[in-house]
């Protein structure tokens, strides 16, 4: 299925079914009705997509039968081990302590949207944010991986979910199915026996699986140096999927000048933060905030459909938690116990 999508303000896809709605950039709330905006410079709003309240294992809480399974073997990834990458540390990279710049504005960027600038109040163009280490995916959680939770836990899942190829990201999936897997993730690491050294000693000191933050996803993809793309300040389109028709396999389009060796920072698929959706400045104690009831998540990076302006490390798009969409995936983070406060949407 096409997904209908109109163009908003500056160009700004936008899912059609929905109306527009203007300046949320500049105002506490995120949302008042079921329009989903993101003010002067939304990078994309999606709808929520419920399960099905009935249907024989699609809303009853039994998994849903899928065509298909996992293969014997898939290269580069671990068939005894949930299908996580083949290295030292199953697919996690290090992201060092320390500083980055965040955020962005037409004067360092001509491609930037208004809700990249980090303070129009006060014309700060950009911010400094100081990070914990952290461990990151190198690549989106792919097919497989998803398709391993949900055989191991008999979670629901939409059908679509598991219909792509095993090593292309996974997709059709909500915030709260990510964090799902992400606390069967950690939990399944916690208790499995051949967890790697490295990652059991940072379990057993409280680190923790989620989704990343809103900053730890930015820093991951464009490091210390504030580039505009996570291979410099140019677009490249045989660096990143954009502009294409459909997913690759993860890790499929090389970028060697990518920081930390990551794939895929930039198109593909948008990638889930644990952040909710607020004006600049950032402020990492604000994520554990009660939320209204309509509040967006932030998804970063762009898709294969978008153009190179929505692939840019500093691009901000929202997204209602429960909607599934064809190009929304997420990859995970390993955390320190004081970064891993995530908001729970309210009900």
């Amino acid at each position: 299925m096409k997904w209908p999508v109109r163009r908003g303000a500056r160009g700004l896809p936008q899912v059609a079914a929905l109306p527009q709605s203007a300046a949320l950039a500049q105002s506490a709330a995120l949302a008042q009705s079921a329009a989903l905006a993101l003010g002067v410079a939304l990078a994309v709003t999606v709808a929520t997509c419920q399960r099905p309240s009935s249907g024989g294992g699609a809303g009853d809480g039994s998994p849903t039968t899928t065509a298909g399974s996992n293969p014997e073997q898939l290269a580069g990834f671990r068939s005894d081990a949930w299908f996580l990458a083949a290295d030292e540390l199953l697919g996690f990279v290090e992201v060092a302590a320390g500083d980055f710049t965040m955020g962005s504005d037409p004067s360092i960027d001509r491609l930037a949207y208004d809700n990249e600038r980090w303070d129009a109040g006060r014309g700060q163009a950009t911010g400094v944010v100081t990070l914990p280490a952290f461990l990151v995916g190198r690549s989106e959680v792919t097919v497989a991986q998803y398709r391993a939770y949900v055989e191991a836990t008999g979670a629901w899942v939409d059908p679509r979910a598991l219909g792509a190829p095993p090593d292309h990201p996974v997709t059709y999936v909500s915030w709260p199915d990510a964090l799902a897997y992400c606390r069967w993730l950690e939990t399944t690491l916690r208790q499995w026996p051949d967890t790697p050294p490295a990652l059991r000693q940072r379990l057993q000191e409280g680190w923790g699986i989620a989704l990343p933050s809103e900053a730890q996803w930015e820093k991951a993809a464009r490091g210390t140096d504030a580039r505009n793309f996570p291979w410099g300040n140019a677009p490249r389109s045989d660096r990143a999927n954009f502009k294409s028709r459909a997913t690759r396999p993860v890790g499929s389009t090389r970028c060697p000048e990518c920081p930390y060796g990551l794939a895929d920072m930039a198109g593909n698929v948008w990638e889930l933060t644990r952040s909710r959706y607020q004006p600049y400045p950032h402020d990492e104690t604000d994520e554990a905030d009660d939320l209204d009831a309509d509040a967006l998540f932030v998804m970063r990076g762009g898709s294969f459909g978008d153009t190179e302006q929505n692939v840019r490390t500093t691009v901000r798009g929202g997204v209602d938690p429960g909607a599934r969409r064809p190009f929304l995936g997420f990859r995970v983070v390993m955390t320190p116990p004081a970064s891993l406060a995530t908001p729970a949407p309210r009900r």
